[in-house]
């Protein structure tokens, strides 16, 4: 059976389909299937080296002629014949026209509760609603409709490369215990404040132990952030933004102590990693999207967020709603992240 997913991004959705595609391959009934991932050129670098799987590269800024150009290119793969199943596991307007254009003869989404912009009329199936509040929950929903059943203990198959674990011991040597930072998400409403950043990392470093280490990009509101948060540091500290590639960033959340993240990619690829992470959740629900194995690390704020900028109760609101307004992040306290750090850091690693 050809089996094709569809996820271009982001890279914290590319590490729940890792979990997803290592269920399908430790079931007996796919060892003949051929596993296709239609995915976007950042999450192919993140998931590089997987094993059982052809990659597919989609650019989403190269529009109708990329587009086209995929269609071809997956159709030569297949020698002019349709998928068996394609699993449609975006739901953004855009992927979902991008989808059309896959031959499938089954067509299997999300279901009805979850669906939006045009989701309906791209499939011709559903999975079964009540998966679970996750992303990833849901995500697992798209095993039984193969035949699959979902594993006991989830797996995440990241490879890590020789390369990136020297990077990281070189930078993170062992004899020290890190907090390991990533502050910025790509949406700036789910960023905290950075003067709480470093009032947390100085308590980690003094009460604690632990050796902050700032990472993230190179864009200009993850240094202006980075420079925000050095300016009050009075600890020493590892500064890595901007220095890393994307294996190298892995190789680094892996050897942390705990990871300190908003609603972002770093943070869910941490969490697949093994390594605990407090995760910064008011503009959006830490049950839906925090960090799968440390929820019980999550700031629970959406509740509070959803009561005060929307005057309606979370409950009200659909899934997948956020709440990216000025000023929400701050109902995230610091002494609250100083507690969830110290609970985080006195744990053993996630399994």
């Amino acid at each position: 059976m050809n089996v094709c997913l569809f996820r271009l991004s982001a890279l914290g959705d590319a590490t729940h389909v890792l979990a997803l595609i290592d269920a399908i391959q430790r079931d007996a009934k796919s060892q003949h299937w051929r596993l296709v991932w239609v995915l976007g050129p950042a999450e192919a670098k993140l998931v590089a080296g997987l094993a059982g799987v052809d990659l597919v590269v989609y650019d989403k800024r190269s529009g109708l002629a990329g587009a086209l150009a995929l269609r071809r290119k997956l159709r030569h793969m297949l020698g002019g014949a349709a998928f068996d199943v394609l699993l449609q596991l975006q739901l953004a307007l855009r992927a979902n026209i991008v989808s059309r254009l896959i031959p499938a003869r089954r067509r299997i989404g999300f279901d009805a509760a979850r669906s939006k912009e045009l989701h309906g009329l791209v499939i011709n199936e559903r999975i079964a609603a009540g998966a679970g509040p996750h992303v990833l929950d849901a995500m697992l929903g798209f095993l039984a409709p193969l035949g699959v059943s979902r594993p006991a203990q989830l797996q995440w198959p990241l490879m890590i490369p020789a390369e990136a674990h020297t990077f990281a011991q070189l930078h993170l040597p062992d004899g020290a215990r890190y907090l390991v930072i990533s502050p910025c998400s790509s949406h700036p409403l789910r960023n905290w404040l950075p003067q709480r950043y470093a009032a947390v990392a100085n308590y980690a470093a003094e009460q604690l132990g632990l050796v902050p280490v700032l990472v993230g990009g190179k864009s200009a509101i993850e240094t202006t952030m980075a420079a925000a948060i050095r300016a009050d540091l009075r600890v020493p500290y590892i500064d890595l933004v901007g220095k890393d590639t994307l294996k190298q960033l892995l190789a680094i959340l892996a050897r942390a102590a705990v990871v300190l993240s908003p609603d972002s990619g770093p943070a869910h690829m941490a969490q697949a990693l093994g390594t605990p992470v407090v995760g910064l959740c008011a503009a959006t629900d830490h049950a839906r999207s925090g960090p799968y194995r440390s929820q019980n690390f999550c700031t629970a704020h959406f509740a509070d967020a959803a009561e005060r900028f929307l005057h309606k109760p979370a409950a009200a609101l659909r899934w997948g709603q956020k709440i990216e307004r000025d000023g929400v992040m701050a109902l995230i306290s610091t002494a609250e992240v100083c507690t969830l750090i110290a609970r985080a850091a006195s744990g053993n690693r996630l399994s």
